[in-house]
């Protein structure tokens, strides 16, 4: 799916692959790098665990990390406008 330049408008073709990323956010935008993603979806997983302590943390990090999987971090590379490993 390409982005047009209209507000709210996309044109679908799948022999174009994937959006590039949007020409109005700089290349050092976070919008554009998927540790952010990652550093999302950790996050919410350690809120959901309502770990309020270091003991609680250290104990809950180590399951909300393995929740991140290579599915993920490959779809947020896509939705970043990185061309897919060949």
């Amino acid at each position: 799916m390409r982005r047009s330049t209209g507000p709210g408008s996309a044109i679908a073709d799948p022999g174009l692959g994937p959006a590039p990323p949007d020409p109005g956010l700089p290349p050092y935008s976070p919008d554009l790098n998927p540790i952010e993603q990652a550093w999302s979806k950790l996050k919410s997983r350690l809120r959901a665990e309502g770990a309020r302590s270091r003991e609680a943390l250290e104990a809950a990090l180590g399951p909300a990390l393995a929740t991140i999987t290579a599915q993920d971090a490959q779809g947020w590379f896509r939705l970043c406008g990185y061309a897919p490993a060949s």
